[in-house]
This record gives structure tokens, C-alpha cells and sequence, in this order.
């Protein structure tokens, strides 16, 4: 796995560990809703975590942008399916979103070398 994948997955899941510890009703229900809101339904897994890389990267959350690229990756996304999709992000968003297209390219190539 790339270091770059590896640190922010290690990162993530200390943090959410800790998060979710402290036991507070809200964070976990917010958590519970994010998880319950990405399952299969009349959408199915794919287009829902390309809908989420699109509105994480015109929010420009960067956290959330490797979080929906990993997810999407996971899910049989192709290079070409991201990269069209980081397109319509980078037309709805403007270009204040091209930085975060270019970390969301870096981050995809990153996937590509821990499945290698």
C-alpha cells in the first residue's frame, strides 16, 4: 500500500476510533447516517461515492475527496469514470477546484500502485 494511503487511512480510522468512543449520541448518529446513506438502494454503491467525490471536491474537502476516490475505487471505478466525474466537480465548483483535482489525480495514482 502507498504511504499516502496507508497515513491517511491509519489517520482516519485512530481519529474516528476516538470520535466514536466519546460517546457522544450526535457524532455517532451523524457517522451511522453518512454509513446508512452510501448503501445500495435505488442508487446503487458506485454512483453514490461518484456523487459524493462531486460534491466533496466543489466543497473542497480534501479528507473527503480521498475518502470518496478509495471508496469509488473499491467499487470498480475506472480512471476514465473519475477523472469524467472530477470534471463535472471541476465544472460545477469553478476552477478554485483544479488544486484539489490535482491531489485527487495524485491520490488516485497512489490506489493504482497498492493494488499493482
Amino acid at each position: 500500500m502507498s504511504d499516502q494511503v496507508k497515513e491517511f487511512n491509519a489517520y482516519r480510522s485512530k481519529m474516528n476510533e476516538k470520535l466514536l468512543a466519546d460517546n457522544n449520541k450526535v457524532i455517532k448518529r451523524i457517522f451511522n447516517l453518512d454509513t446508512n446513506a452510501y448503501a445500495p438502494g435505488a442508487l446503487d454503491k458506485k454512483t453514490k461515492e461518484l456523487l459524493g467525490l462531486v460534491a466533496s471536491a466543489v466543497l473542497r474537502c480534501d479528507d473527503c475527496v480521498r475518502y470518496h476516490l478509495e471508496s469509488s475505487f473499491k467499487e470498480g471505478v475506472s480512471k476514465e469514470e473519475m477523472m469524467e466525474t472530477m470534471g463535472i466537480a471541476t465544472l460545477v465548483g469553478g476552477t478554485i477546484v483544479i488544486p484539489h483535482l490535482r491531489r485527487a489525480y495524485e491520490y488516485w495514482e497512489a490506489l493504482e500502485v497498492q493494488e499493482g
